[in-house]
């Protein structure tokens, strides 16, 4: 048999009015989908494990959010609404927001069952946005301009290593830093290294 946590009852009986039906509607679903659910408490708000993670609930404000541990398996990756508010199913106002109890029971079921299978949670597929390209600053581009072979071991580098030693030079708040690090910069360079040859096998 499953677990209840005095916690989440707790959790609901503060909760806003309007929340309190909602988070009473899906609690009994996801028992009722699940009896060997263990209700538990993550991140400050109530959660349901059965065999590892399988959904959480939470209310805010204005709205209450429910999610999947591995929503994009359980409900796929074009009904996630997590755009406009944690969870799966976006900002729940009221019970009606929800898909039909026969629908979230699937739902839950389908996660249960990816948790007895053992299937790991998906990897976000969010991608990462562009780093934004450092230009070489004036100063520094004198000092390449001094040494070819500085100057050429540098264009040669990869441009996330070239990044490095720019980051590393620019991102220096004092004078005097700034120019220890170019002229560190400048020596490994001469060296043929790298920014992080130190940390490279």
């Amino acid at each position: 048999m499953g677990t209840r946590d005095p916690r989440v009852d707790a959790y609901i009986a503060k909760s806003a009015d309007f929340a309190k039906p909602i988070l009473s509607h899906l609690r009994e679903v996801v028992h009722s989908a699940c009896p060997d659910v263990e209700e538990t408490w993550k991140w400050g708000a109530p959660h349901f494990d059965y065999k590892g993670m399988l959904c959480g609930m939470a209310s805010f404000k204005q709205h209450c959010a429910f999610g999947f541990w591995k929503g994009s398996l359980v409900i796929g990756e074009d009904a996630t609404a997590a755009s406009e508010a944690m969870g799966s199913f976006g900002r729940i106002a009221k019970v009606s927001d929800l898909p039909p109890k026969s629908t979230l029971a699937g739902y839950v079921k389908k996660a249960a069952k990816l948790n007895e299978e053992g299937t790991p949670r998906p990897k976000s597929k969010v991608p990462k946005p562009p780093k934004k390209e450092i230009p070489v600053p004036a100063y520094f581009a004198t000092e390449l301009r001094k040494n070819k072979k500085v100057r050429t071991t540098f264009e040669a580098l990869s441009p996330s290593h070239q990044r490095e030693y720019l980051e590393w030079i620019t991102e220096a708040k004092q004078d005097e830093t700034r120019k220890r690090r170019m002229a560190m910069a400048i020596e490994w360079l001469r060296e043929g290294k790298s920014r992080n040859w130190k940390y490279q096998k």
